[in-house]
């Protein structure tokens, strides 16, 4: 793909922060409130196989959150990252409304719609994914 200097600030800034939000959010899981607390607060909240959910994305998100930064396999990390934040507004924050002060998906459909972005645009020039997939003779160029 042809990427214009603009093209390439934009999709770089934006994988770049997206990530660092995602991996902010999986750490937060992870160190703030502990996998156990996160089990507990996702059964409160009611999502399903809260033991199993909570720790799988707190990966997701500190992970794909790193792999965002440095680009790698971004099309398929933020297609998961797109599924994570739609469960979360499903199963969450639908019921309170559009502003994120009452519990409400502002911010997990912004989050959606970034790694969505992304996931249709690929990581692009500035990123491990092109370093390594970049080539057009590529089978697996469709990552980059």
């Amino acid at each position: 793909m042809n990427q214009s200097r603009l093209t390439t600030t934009a999709i770089t800034a934006l994988r770049v922060i997206l990530g660092f939000l995602f991996a902010a959010h999986g750490w937060q899981k992870f160190n703030e409130w502990t996998i156990a607390g996160t089990q507990a607060s996702f059964a409160k909240m009611g999502v399903p196989a809260a033991e199993i959910a909570a720790p799988a994305i707190a990966v997701l998100e500190f992970a794909g959150g790193l792999a965002l930064v440095l680009g790698i396999l971004t099309r398929v990390v933020a297609a998961l990252l797109v599924l994570d934040m739609l469960g979360a507004l499903v199963l969450v924050h639908a019921s309170a409304g559009v502003f994120a002060a009452n519990g409400g998906y502002e911010l997990v459909l912004l989050l959606a719609a970034a790694a969505f972005a992304l996931a249709l645009t690929g990581a692009g020039r500035l990123s491990v994914d092109r370093t390594l997939f970049g080539r057009s003779n590529s089978k697996l160029s469709v990552l980059a």
